[in-house]
Order: C-alpha cells, then structure tokens, then sequence
C-alpha cells in the first residue's frame, strides 16, 4: 500500500504518520500549487494559542527565471526566516527538547537561499526531521504523467485506483483548513507546553511533538 501525499512545511504529526507507516509514500511534487495549504505554511501552540507560520512565495526568482507550476519559488522579501524563528523560540524555548535539537534546525531558517524552490525547501525539511525522529520512510519518485491521444495527460497506474499499486490519496484529507476525514488517524494526547493555558492542541507542525517529546516522538508516531 502506497500512501500519496501533498509537500509539506514541518507537516502535522498526521502527514508524518503517514510516512512512518505506510511501505511507501510518494510526495506529489507534479500537481499544481494550491494556496492557503500545508506546502507554505505549519501550525505551532504559542502563547495566545495556535498560530500559523506562513513561507511567502512567488511565481518567478529574483533574477527574471521562469515560474514553475508545481511549486513556487520562496520569497526573500522581508524578515521572515527571523520572524519564524523567534516565534519558535518564544513557543518551545521552554519545553523539554527544544535546546537538544535547536542546532539541527536552525539552518532552515538562516539558509533559506539555498532552496530556493519551495519543494526544495520542503524536502530538505523533511529529510531532516525524518533523520530527528529516527525514521526511514519509503519515498519513492512520483511516476512520469502518461500523454493520451489528445494531447493532454494522465497519471500511470501507480496513481490510478485501477493500476496494480494500490495507494491511500491523502492530498486533501491532510489540510488546514478543510481536512477530509481520515479514520486512521485518531490524535492522542501529549504534553504540550502550554496545555493548562489552551487545552491539549491536536495535529499540529511535528515539531510540536519533537520539542516536547524529544526521541518518543517515534513511539506516537
């Protein structure tokens, strides 16, 4: 079983979930950007409760390259590396595990130039938090979309309910705003920071988990 999955900026615990049980996971980087989604932005427990981080984007590079459809380039206007940055300071300088893996992170929001695809920039994340939680998905390449006869294209059977790779389509059920229902994911409590302040927070950025769980993260994965 295959399970499909949207790019995504420190994903939700659910979004990693996925990529520790599933035997496989494709990231789908050939379908069109779609705005307001987890591929630009993640959710953390702040003090006034939850707050949204948000990479801005654009369609074209500073120096005049071409746009590209399925993913954005990042956006270097302003100071929002710095921004996101103290806001994970203020959120989790005070929870078990912040310190311990502080230096591992850091660089994403100091060397963000050197993605400057958002896909990249995702990827690069991921590979890196996967590394953190002491798991190793099974990420294969997404398969190479089949012309049809008029011209336009079709995605192979490895992304077809009907071809010979079943797959779990995650795409949308995995969203901020307007998540489908998904019954294999059931939140389950764990310490949170300010839990006696807001309530314990499901599903938010995985770094939630990390800052407050350290190496069990795993083990609620």
């Amino acid at each position: 079983m295959t399970a499909l999955l949207a790019p995504t900026y420190f994903g939700p615990v659910q979004w990693y979930q996925k990529l520790f049980r599933y035997p496989r996971v494709v990231i789908d980087v050939c379908d069109s950007y779609q705005k307001q989604t987890y591929r630009n932005r993640c959710l953390i427990a702040a003090a006034n409760g939850v707050q949204a981080l948000t990479v801005p984007v654009q369609s074209q590079r500073s120096d005049g390259g071409l746009p590209s459809a399925a993913s954005p380039y990042v956006s270097f206007h302003g100071h929002w590396q710095h921004q996101h940055w103290q806001a994970l300071q203020s959120a989790y300088g005070d929870s078990p595990f912040f310190e311990y893996y502080e230096d591992d992170l850091r660089p994403f929001f100091t060397e963000t130039d050197r993605w400057p695809l958002l896909y990249d920039y995702d990827e690069a994340i991921r590979r890196k938090l996967c590394e953190l939680l002491d798991i190793q998905p099974c990420v294969v390449p997404p398969p190479i979309p089949t012309p049809l006869s008029s011209g336009k294209e079709r995605p192979s059977a490895a992304l077809s309910p009907e071809g010979s790779a079943p797959f779990h389509d995650f795409r949308s059920a995995i969203h901020p705003k307007h998540a489908a229902p998904d019954a294999d994911f059931q939140p389950r409590r764990y310490y949170q920071v300010y839990e006696q302040k807001h309530g314990f927070l499901p599903n938010l950025s995985i770094l939630d988990l990390l800052f407050n769980m350290g190496p069990e993260s795993v083990f609620y994965l």
